[in-house]
């Protein structure tokens, strides 16, 4: 991660001032602007945010000049487990080390309902919010939600995936799915050739067709594939309908694998999806380095799966990154204040609303057995305990994990 290079950042304070930083890129002296009455602003910029979360002890002067709460309104604990154990404790953290106190912010998970995260929308909407950060299950339900908050002058932030036809004013906070989708369609092509599958059938797999970000990761891993398969190297099997519920995804597959026995090789959205099509498989008495998988989320399951030669990778999205982005558009949304460029560093097209939402896009990575150690080990993301467990010892051994 990026160090504090505070003399770097002395040389471009007036640019930090004037526009949005990303020449000081890499330093976590933000720079500050004044407000109207004088009190210094932070600028602060996605790079800026690291690891140690010293970036949002930065924002102490911002949370002291907001009023009202913050919401944060979660999805679920079943189509990913990243929710509850990476999420909420690091929006917890985020907000806590800018200076929000407990009574200053609450965090809920809907558990899959889209009537309970109304409910507890509007419980947070009559109980003072002042800035609803929304992970929709729906674009619909959200759209909903984010129109109600609009009516009452509360903010609204899009976190994770966007909501299609949500408030006009709203940011989105997220990695470049895109790219994310990329990253697993590359990983697909170069997992094909190291575990020499001959005559590629692949298997796209989607995640559910209502959330955007799925549209996103498709956009991106058949974006790579497409020239495989028009080149005939790879020969397209199918593309079911989508889903981010396991059990369905395991469904889909058997049916699926039933239906064309010749499938070798199967494009995953998600590690989740990816764990129920591999325990299908090993219940088949499928051998390791036989089918290649793919995934996202730098899981537990996932990140083993990969050690034992069931999934060729993951796509790390260091939700660190992404809680303190949030927690940091938040905090200049409560306090009334300009969101910096160097923190909305993009756009993502709405294509119901027609339009672009400006967006804080995060950069993801893919993770292989080649830098897991460096990656989600150095970062803590998994604990080495959990990782390698007896079985795992030696893959761990081999893969430089201690």
């Amino acid at each position: 991660m990026r160090s504090s290079v505070k003399g770097a950042a002395m040389t471009c304070a007036a640019l930090i001032a004037v526009s949005a930083v990303t020449a000081c890129g890499g330093s976590s002296n933000t720079g500050t602007q004044p407000t109207s009455g004088g009190a210094a602003v932070p600028q602060l910029s996605v790079t800026d945010i690291t690891s140690d979360f010293s970036a949002m002890a930065q924002l102490k002067g911002l949370a002291g000049q907001g009023k009202g709460s913050v919401a944060v309104l979660l999805p679920d604990t079943t189509t990913s487990a990243r929710y509850v154990t990476f999420d909420a404790p690091y929006l917890t953290k985020a907000f806590q080390t800018a200076g929000l106190s407990a009574d200053q912010f609450k965090i809920d998970n809907a558990q899959g309902s889209a009537a309970t995260m109304q409910t507890q929308a509007e419980a947070a909407i009559t109980g003072g919010a002042s800035v609803l950060l929304v992970d929709a299950l729906d674009s619909g339900s959200g759209a909903a939600i984010e129109a109600n908050a609009k009516a009452h002058g509360v903010k609204v932030i899009d976190y994770d995936r966007l909501v299609q036809g949500g408030s006009s004013d709203r940011t989105y906070v997220s990695f470049d799915n895109v790219k994310v989708g990329q990253l697993i369609g590359q990983g697909a092509v170069d997992c094909v050739s190291s575990w020499k599958i001959a005559k590629p059938n692949v298997l796209v797999m989607d995640g559910d067709p209502t959330d955007n970000n799925a549209k996103l990761f498709a956009q991106g891993y058949n974006g790579v594939l497409q020239s495989h398969f028009a080149d005939g190297s790879f020969t397209k099997v199918g593309e079911p309908a989508g889903t981010w519920t396991p059990s369905v995804a395991q469904t889909t597959f058997a049916q699926q694998y039933t239906a064309h026995p010749e499938i070798n090789t199967v494009v995953t959205p998600n590690d989740d999806n990816a764990n129920a099509v591999i325990s299908y498989l090993q219940s088949r008495q499928i051998p390791p380095r036989t089918i290649p998988t793919t995934g996202q989320d730098a899981s537990l399951s996932g990140l083993q799966n990969v050690l034992k030669g069931y999934q060729c990778g993951t796509v790390y999205k260091p939700i660190y990154l992404e809680a303190q982005a949030a927690a940091a558009l938040a905090l200049y949304l409560r306090a009334g204040q300009p969101v910096p460029a160097g923190l909305v560093n993009g756009k993502t097209h709405d294509d119901t609303a027609n339009g672009d939402v400006p967006s804080s896009l995060l950069t993801p990575t893919w993770v292989t057995t080649q830098n897991m150690a460096a990656t989600v080990v150095k970062d803590a993301a998994v604990k080495v305990s959990d990782l390698c467990v007896s079985d795992l010892a030696s893959a761990c051994q081999q893969a430089g994990i201690h």
